[in-house]
């Protein structure tokens, strides 16, 4: 090739590189920003921070005013209500700007234009997720728990030694299955199970001790599934490829990045601890098992 040539060719090397930048986020990354200026979000309703939940959205990610109820996020009670009014204060926004709107799980998650800023209902941040929608940086980590009678000898387990007895079921190819055999590594298989649901069978017929599943199922199946289960204990060993929960976004959204730098300010505060501990490990009194 000649160099006249050679050069013509890297020019529009550059220019299709520079295109190609342009276009960006076809591939689902995060991290889409724009001004973080108060005045210059860019927001679904202008001077309001529209933000989706689950309906109805249960404790302990959403409680109500007298405590003992649920589904009411502008009591600004339970851990994601929580977060969404420290977010809104470091951006600014007054807590009646703060609007709240509806949605089903599995409808948000697909693409095109939503009429909220972003949702928030436990979503587990997947690659297949993250190719149609866009993610906030994590704000949980969720961890295994132990469901099981309260009069189980397993009851009062402390660390997973107290475990090698026990028969425990999980569902299939899930990291709750994972854990029991990598981590709890009981003397007995684990008994497998097609779908969490059948589980709570298994439970009922005394076919197996107890169940492992992730803490925010621990939560559901408590309180709606299994009635007079309980949670044991939560794990202190973190699963081989660990859940984390972040606010789903419309791919391209520019508020991405003031949520994520909002989120970190949260977190360097200590408010985002303080959160967790109060309606995830302290407030529900939930033990920790320990390796």
């Amino acid at each position: 090739m000649r160099s006249s040539t050679w050069a013509k060719f890297l020019i529009l090397l550059v220019a299709f590189a520079m295109l190609a930048a342009a276009c960006g986020d076809s591939d689902g990354d995060s991290g889409a920003s724009g001004s973080c200026e108060f005045e210059e979000l860019e927001l679904v309703t202008e001077g309001k921070l529209t933000v989706a939940t689950g309906e109805p959205a249960f404790p302990p990610w959403v409680g109500d005013n007298d405590g003992n109820g649920f589904d009411d996020p502008t009591s600004k009670l339970g851990f994601e209500a929580g977060i969404v009014y420290a977010l809104a204060e470091e951006l600014g926004f007054a807590e009646a700007d703060v609007v709240w709107v509806r949605t089903d799980f599995f409808d948000a998650i697909a693409p095109g234009p939503k009429d909220w800023d972003f949702n928030i209902q436990q979503y587990s941040i997947t690659a297949d997720r993250d190719e149609i929608m866009d993610f906030s940086d994590p704000y949980y980590t969720t961890r295994q728990a132990l469901v099981l009678y309260p009069d189980s000898p397993f009851a009062g387990a402390t660390s997973t030694d107290d475990l090698k007895d026990a028969i425990l079921g999980a569902a299939i190819g899930t990291t709750s299955l994972d854990f029991i055999e990598d981590v709890i590594k009981p003397d007995t298989d684990p008994n497998v199970y097609d779908e969490n649901v059948d589980l709570e069978a298994a439970m009922n017929a005394g076919q197996i001790d107890g169940l492992v599943v992730d803490l925010p199922a621990a939560y559901y199946i408590t309180a709606a599934q299994v009635e007079g289960s309980i949670i044991a204990g939560q794990f202190e060993a973190e699963a081989a490829a660990p859940d984390e929960y972040g606010m789903l976004f419309a791919e391209g959204n520019t508020l991405v990045g003031c949520i994520n730098d909002a989120l970190e300010t949260i977190k360097d505060s200590g408010k985002l601890q303080e959160l967790e501990d109060t309606y995830l490990t302290q407030g529900g009194g939930i033990p920790t098992i320990s390796d």
